[in-house]
């Protein structure tokens, strides 16, 4: 007797990624993290410095603790620059969604219009108006 699987199938799933959205993502993530992390490497590294300068106690650190510390910053701040660049990604795609939902929304209010001015002439914003003549 075979068991269900409990995921989901892909087009059960109302938001589900397309491929496409997928490879922007990951590009986001990578070129986020990069930057995040080169920022984050550059500060750890002038506050080693700087710590190896002013700290008696920094000096006395074993070299592989230096490298962790540094290699912690690093990773810190790839982690907060791939989730910012996600997010920025995320909300860039969800305006775009938007301005094309309130597009295709416009476009059909244009066609409507299109159409009732073809059809009778004045079954426009004025046809149920009655003109006044005596001026």
């Amino acid at each position: 007797m075979s068991r269900p699987s409990s995921t989901p199938s892909s087009s059960a799933h109302p938001h589900q990624k397309s491929p496409a959205e997928l490879s922007a993502a990951s590009s986001a993530a990578t070129n986020g993290a990069l930057v995040g992390g080169s920022k984050y490497g550059l500060a750890t590294l002038l506050l080693g410095a700087a710590g190896y300068a002013m700290s008696p106690i920094y000096r006395g650190l074993t070299i592989q603790f230096k490298v962790f510390i540094q290699l912690s910053g690093m990773t810190l701040g790839a982690m907060l620059g791939g989730e910012r660049a996600v997010r920025e990604l995320e909300i860039r795609s969800r305006v775009e969604r938007k301005m094309e939902r309130d597009r295709k929304v416009w476009e059909g209010w244009e066609r409507e219009l299109e159409e009732l001015e073809g059809k009778g002439g004045d079954a426009g914003a004025g046809a149920g108006m009655v003109e006044r003549t005596d001026k």
